[in-house]
């Protein structure tokens, strides 16, 4: 296993310790005594597992050492820590009046990556060439759900997190929307070449 391999395990080993650090400063704050340094915990294990997506793409570009494994378990780190991370907020308040991620977000986020799956899978299933590359509208996705995470983990701002909800939202759907069309396109080139 390559050292940048070693970088997303770990990622993906942070994932736990991150939900049971956040359900624990939502009880407390459930209980009327938020126990902050839980919460400050809980960011910086996200914080640190977020940014060593960015770190372990560097390492195996730098090193040369991209490999099959990384190339698999990247994406999945990645997915993994994002939504738990979406699901944990959505489910704990993490402040005072529902200051936490809405459900009607959650179900979005994980519709969205179920949607595209399951056209991954579709396109696998009736033999078609799938070149896995993401599409700008998907970064920005991602940018804007990490946003709302964050929003609702600093708790600097004191308007409601449904905010950067809406934005985020958008960009899901819109991300679900040009993957859906990507995949259609695949399906009609397909069909065009074997008639």
């Amino acid at each position: 296993m390559t050292f940048a391999s070693k970088i997303t395990v770990t990622r993906l080993l942070l994932v736990p310790v991150y939900v049971v650090l956040a359900l624990y400063y939502g009880k407390s704050v459930a209980t009327g005594d938020p126990v902050e340094w839980l919460r400050w915990a809980a960011l910086g294990t996200f914080v640190t597992a977020a940014a060593s997506d960015g770190i372990d793409g560097w390492v195996a570009r730098r090193f040369n050492q991209r490999s099959d494994f990384g190339a698999f378990i990247d994406p999945i780190a990645d997915k993994t820590l994002l939504l738990s991370a979406v699901i944990t907020l959505s489910l704990v308040d993490w402040g005072p009046d529902g200051w936490r991620l809405p459900l009607w977000f959650t179900i979005i986020v994980i519709l969205r990556d179920c949607i595209i799956l399951g056209g991954i899978r579709i396109l696998y299933s009736t033999r078609h060439k799938v070149k896995i590359s993401p599409h700008w509208s998907g970064k920005v996705c991602t940018v804007t759900q990490m946003f709302a995470i964050g929003w609702i983990m600093l708790k600097i701002v004191p308007f409601s997190p449904v905010y950067p909800c809406i934005v985020a939202a958008i960009f899901t759907i819109w991300s679900a929307v040009t993957y859906i069309q990507q995949g259609w396109k695949i399906l009609h080139e397909h069909d065009r070449a074997h008639p």
